[in-house]
């Protein structure tokens, strides 16, 4: 019997684990559907690419997008210890303060405004430049500056502020906006998952069990409280006992997945696959991410990332945490807002020194600059829902991409700001023509067209088990399943809506907030 069991070794379930076992006498199980996070390549930061499509990623996709020519996409998600922290970008980005103050005005999240979330970032921080009212250091997850800058990197940030876009070293601080360098979850050039920072400290911990290659297939309810979890293990069986609670920590996709298994949502949807209804709840709905889409140039005279890479990198790597193989890949960027007025950014760059083709799974071959144009203010709303009543069965993912025209209208603003700034400064020597979608294209209609061709995710699925301060939301403001006892939700699924920015900070934060809460 365990106090708690948490699904999901995510970067929200390393650091319940890990908090909730600082008190000795509280016993946790931490169950993980995927393998150890042993791998070399998890912790090269330039490998990031050999990740997908492989034993460590969900591997899921969309259902056909109406609005982007009826494309299914691509969805990696991360499957091991760490979750998608050990198969993302590394990109640390918190999101901006309006996002946080929306969820406390507009959907009545009191106590998660950004002034409630700041000191959970703090904690959670090891900041490499120390500490500032906005900035944490002896925290669990190491911060860094990038060890490795690629030329094309650094001549975008250039061309960007030669183009008016503000210089910004501190995408976390007092302001959003503008254009640099990310800071990236690294210690010493290597990936820092929360696998890395908060599981392995807490692994010898007595009081703590981490099981890897469990898919979870049911949530034990009984008399209307959560009693433990039902799981697959090596072609086996098992259950395990929860005395205080289950706590899900699966993702925007996995947690409300296994809670319309488990009998928690839509309740007509749950009839129609032969699974009893004990709560109906709106389960699955909202669901929000991040849709971009890839403006490449030519850039014939400078090698490109996939060049460098090689053996004797690896051994710089391996011995100085230095070198290519210390690039996250997205080294720069930054925000901008598509028109005035706007209370926040609502476009976000990533720029790649490198090809980006179909989502990563092309090799690269030639030497191209990839400049990711991301709607960061989403209107549209999809849903996740379930395939069939088996836990083996992936589910049925629809974000809605481009679904709002004003999603729409970002991107294409986007790619043209994009253009003007490969026009400026430094990169209009070093560019030579425009690779994609290629100078030919300039009506507006035409790049609408090349974006719901193009547009993909940016890995930033989130909403789909939403708080809020009615009681139509999934989960309440402490995170607890509405309609049963002793079962809450911590992950990106309980975002009421998709902040400004890369999700797996805010996610951490909220797990941090969420561990304060159980330990009362």
């Amino acid at each position: 019997m365990y106090d708690y069991i948490i699904v999901g070794a995510g970067s929200a379930g390393c650091v319940l684990a890990a908090r909730l076992t600082e008190d000795p006498g509280t016993k946790v199980m931490l169950l993980e559907a995927g393998p150890p996070d042993d791998a070399p390549e998890i912790h090269i930061p330039a490998a990031v690419a050999t990740l997908i499509k492989g034993p460590y990623d969900w591997d899921y996709g969309t259902t056909p997008q109406e609005h982007a020519a009826g494309r299914s996409v691509y969805w990696p998600r991360g499957r091991t210890l760490g979750g998608s922290s050990s198969t993302n970008a590394m990109i640390y980005i918190r999101g901006h303060r309006y996002d946080y103050d929306t969820w406390r005005d507009a959907y009545g999240c009191e106590g998660w405004g950004y002034s409630d979330l700041l000191p959970y970032f703090r904690r959670a921080e090891d900041q490499q430049r120390g500490e500032t009212p906005h900035h944490g250091v002896g925290g669990p997850l190491r911060v860094e500056d990038l060890r490795y800058k690629h030329p094309l990197t650094r001549a975008w940030v250039q061309s960007a502020k030669a183009y008016g876009l503000a210089a910004n070293s501190d995408f976390n601080g007092e302001d959003q906006d503008g254009v640099g360098f990310y800071q990236v979850t690294h210690r010493r050039g290597r990936r820092w998952s929360t696998a890395a920072g908060y599981l392995r400290p807490a692994e010898g911990r007595p009081n703590l069990t981490v099981v890897t290659d469990a898919l979870a297939t049911r949530v034990l309810i009984e008399k209307g409280r959560a009693v433990g979890v039902r799981y697959e293990i090596r072609g086996a069986t098992a259950e395990a006992r929860a005395e205080a609670e289950v706590i899900l920590s699966g993702g925007a996709v996995n947690s409300p997945q296994l809670l319309m298994l488990s009998g928690i949502g839509p309740a007509d949807h749950l009839r129609s696959h032969g699974i009893d209804v004990l709560v109906d709840a709106p389960v699955g709905q909202g669901l929000q991410d991040h849709p971009f889409v890839n403006v490449m140039f030519a850039a014939p005279r400078t090698k490109s990332l996939w060049e460098l890479v090689g053996t004797r990198a690896l051994v710089l790597h391996a011995a100085l945490g230095r070198g290519p193989y210390a690039s996250n890949i997205a080294e720069a960027g930054g925000f901008a807002r598509t028109a005035d007025g706007l209370p926040a950014p609502d476009l976000q760059y990533h720029v790649l020194p490198t090809p980006f083709v179909d989502q990563g799974l092309v090799e690269p071959s030639e030497r191209l600059l990839s400049v990711l144009v991301t709607a960061v203010a989403i209107a549209a709303r999809g849903s996740l829902t379930l395939r069939s009543a088996s836990p083996y069965a992936k589910p049925l993912i629809d974000p809605a991409y481009l679904a709002d025209r004003a999603d729409l209208d970002i991107l294409v603003a986007g790619v043209r700001q994009a253009r003007r700034i490969a026009a400026c400064g430094p990169l209009a020597s070093l560019l030579s023509g425009e690779h994609a979608p290629g100078e030919h294209v300039v009506s507006d209609e035409d790049l609408a067209d090349f974006v719901r061709r193009e547009c993909a995710t940016l890995f930033h699925p989130t909403s789909t088990c939403a708080m809020g301060g009615g009681d139509d939301a999934v989960c309440d403001l402490e995170l607890r399943v509405r309609g049963v006892d002793g079962l809450r939700v911590v992950d990106a699924s309980v975002m009421p809506a998709v902040p400004r920015g890369n999700t797996n900070a805010p996610t951490i934060a909220i797990a941090e907030r969420a561990a304060a809460m159980i330990r009362g």
